[in-house]
């Protein structure tokens, strides 16, 4: 069987799994701030890295409803 080719489905797949790659990666940053000694200062840069990973998880999301509202689109017609 032959594979149908998408490139616009491709590309938005792409998107998607590049911006859950930011946010694990923001995640991850937070993650190391919540296991050290806090200072006032690793506070602020806790603080700091949970709005990071709170703007990274919002694009992935909005990069997930791009790409599934595309696939509705090409499969479903709506």
């Amino acid at each position: 069987m032959t594979e149908i080719q998408h490139p616009e489905l491709d590309e938005l797949q792409e998107a998607y799994k590049a911006a859950l790659e930011q946010w694990i990666a923001a995640i991850r940053a937070e993650e190391a701030l919540v296991c050290v000694n806090h200072t006032l200062a690793q506070v602020d840069r806790w603080e700091k890295a949970h709005f990071e990973e709170e703007d990274a998880r919002d694009k992935a999301k909005d990069a997930k409803q791009t790409y599934e509202d595309a696939l509705r689109e090409k499969f479903f017609g709506f």
